[in-house]
């Protein structure tokens, strides 16, 4: 039998911390109300980031992190009354636990780069959340991802059996009740009917060449047109193709040294850390969506 690794833990104890993420129409008093709400309550706030798209009719974003003795006991009158407070504002608004982790799928085809950059994370403690399994479409990442104690599951897609396929990783990942799906560097469509169940709540990474360079072989096409700069994109995935609310981007100066070869594996780096990062603030509850935009208190 394969021994579980154990991921390092975070040193800071979080059993009775809480995320609260909040947006609503801006207007006076909204800081006032939620901070008052939470010292009535004998919270203590340990991080608070705002953010006003336009003070004059904008919405107000804010995220806010705080300690509450006795969180799990009363958590749901905390949020019975907190509804009061926000229904004053017309928030949308949530209110999660730090101490319970998110449980992640991480679907994956041949390139290792992007899992391995998770798995790293992971295991060193970086990456606050339990990895559920490991799904492909081949069989090649099975003997890095088994030795961890992850499952890992191989559901072939061809044309022809693509619709069974989703069906058997649809059962897998609500079977063991998945926050968030990672495609990292899985090279199949997602199929909307997947995507209900989960709204940004897939996470997706690719180059940023796109819209200029569609189609195969985009870091080729890259090089033929002599580009000085490369990227990487994680963003949610919604029925548009790569086309969600964007978490993340990075670039990378290149010169007309760098051949094909040398964008890609640059290319692969950039891929890496940024869904890296992407996810890690998604777990942490530092991301807001608004329409196809996000905001982000990284």
């Amino acid at each position: 039998m394969i021994p579980k690794v154990t991921p390092k833990s975070k040193s800071i104890s979080l059993y009775n911390r809480a995320r609260m993420l909040v947006s609503c129409p801006d207007q006076p008093g909204i800081v006032a109300a939620v901070s008052r709400f939470l010292y009535e309550y004998g919270a203590n706030i340990v991080q608070s980031d705002q953010y006003t798209m336009d003070p004059e009719g904008g919405l107000f974003f804010i995220r806010i992190e705080f300690d509450l003795e006795g969180l799990h006991e009363r958590r749901d009158q905390l949020k019975a009354d907190f509804a009061q407070v926000a229904d004053k504002f017309q928030m949308q608004w949530s209110i999660t636990r730090a101490s319970r982790k998110k449980r992640l799928a991480i679907f994956v085809s041949k390139e290792d780069h992007a899992l391995l950059e998770l798995l790293w994370h992971w295991q060193s403690g970086d990456l606050d959340a339990d990895i559920a399994m490991v799904i492909s479409n081949h069989n090649d990442m099975r003997e890095l991802v088994e030795p961890l104690g992850i499952p890992y599951y191989h559901i072939p897609v061809t044309s022809d059996t693509k619709a069974e396929a989703e069906r058997q990783q649809m059962e897998l990942v609500t079977g063991a009740q998945v926050d968030v799906v990672i495609l990292a560097r899985y090279m199949q469509i997602i199929s909307p009917k997947f995507i209900e169940h989960y709204p940004n709540r897939i996470i997706n990474i690719h180059h940023s060449f796109l819209p200029a360079f569609v189609g195969g072989k985009p870091y080729a096409q890259a090089y033929n047109r002599g580009v000085k700069i490369i990227g990487a994109t994680a963003h949610y995935v919604t029925e548009e193709l790569d086309g969600g609310p964007i978490i993340e981007q990075d670039v990378q100066r290149v010169s007309h040294r760098d051949n094909v070869e040398d964008l890609k594996r640059i290319g692969r780096h950039i891929e890496r850390t940024v869904l890296a990062r992407a996810v890690a603030w998604h777990v942490e509850d530092r991301v807001i969506v608004h329409q196809n935009k996000t905001v982000v208190f990284s």
